[in-house]
């Protein structure tokens, strides 16, 4: 007995690698992750980098110049063409050059005209360009300066409670080191200009750096607004006395007395913490290397 029942063959297909999608996710996930680190790099960069690394990197990225001519070429051949003869035969550039050659020889008959001018700005352009590098080679034995002190800081035994007294910050005026008075730690002695022995250890490391730099120094002396126990003796005497006693330890430790621009008692006048002018904190001495050079003795000669 035989089935007229068909015959029904099933074919299974098998799908390897995640249905329809495959492995491209893989590929936009790498994508996403070199982005996100070349993001956090960027990030990393803005927040160490200095302002003049950042014009540096900036410019290094702009666009190159472009020709400046507006038909032709700007370079060898300036928008000419050549003939069989090999003389230029064709172009603009000819003809811009004789009329700037004939304009140039009727500036010079005048007596230099607008060349003076010009030539005025470039001066005006190099001496601007020469105070930008002087200010940044400035800028940097500041910062060479600042270094040296610190480290000069961690040599001593008592670095710890030393550089609690000592704030090393650029002004516009210059490099200023400021000696200021702890909690229950001053740096003179009562109401006197009598320096206590930490007080020298920090002058003289002071010393060591700044003798070393050309610049002129500016040091002031500063109070809080507490009235000194002595009669007939204000803030602004004890203010000048301890800024003096401070160009005594300078000078003596081998600063020269000519970079000594000025030596000044601001009393309470200028507090550190103008909010809170009874702090320890404002009772300090502060030493400014001013950015100018120093004035060059009459018989120096260039």
């Amino acid at each position: 007995m035989s089935s007229n029942k068909p015959v029904v063959i099933k074919k299974i297909k098998k799908v390897i690698g995640g249905g329809h999608h495959g492995g491209a996710w893989k590929v936009a996930y790498a994508d996403f992750v070199t982005a996100m680190m070349a993001f956090f790099l960027l990030m990393w960069l803005i927040n160490t980098t200095s302002p003049e690394q950042k014009r540096g990197i900036a410019d290094y990225f702009a666009p190159a110049s472009v020709s400046r001519s507006t038909q032709g070429s700007d370079g060898l051949l300036g928008g000419t063409a050549f003939d069989q003869d090999g003389a230029r035969s064709s172009g603009s550039n000819r003809p811009i050059a004789e009329t700037q050659s004939a304009e140039s020889r009727r500036r010079s008959q005048r007596g230099g005209g607008d060349g003076d001018g010009q030539s005025s700005q470039g001066g005006a352009s190099k001496e601007a360009l020469a105070r930008a590098l002087a200010r940044r080679s400035e800028g940097a034995e500041f910062q060479s300066a600042e270094t040296s002190l610190r480290q000069a800081m961690q040599d001593m035994p008592d670095f710890a409670e030393l550089s609690k007294h000592l704030i090393i910050d650029q002004t516009p005026e210059g490099l200023r080191i400021q000696l200021i008075d702890q909690e229950g730690r001053a740096m003179f002695a009562g109401s006197s200009a009598e320096p206590l022995p930490r007080t020298q250890h920090l002058l003289e490391a002071v010393a060591k750096v700044i003798e070393k730099l050309p610049n002129r120094i500016s040091i002031s002396g500063h109070t809080d607004t507490s009235a000194p126990a002595r009669t007939d003796y204000s803030n602004w005497e004890l203010s000048a006395d301890r800024a003096n006693a401070a160009r005594r330890i300078l000078e003596a430790h081998g600063v020269d007395s000519d970079r000594i621009f000025q030596v000044t008692g601001k009393a309470a006048s200028e507090p550190l913490y103008p909010d809170d002018p009874d702090l320890p904190a404002n009772r300090r001495i502060s030493i400014v290397l001013l950015r100018e050079a120093p004035v060059l003795p009459v018989d120096h000669s260039l």
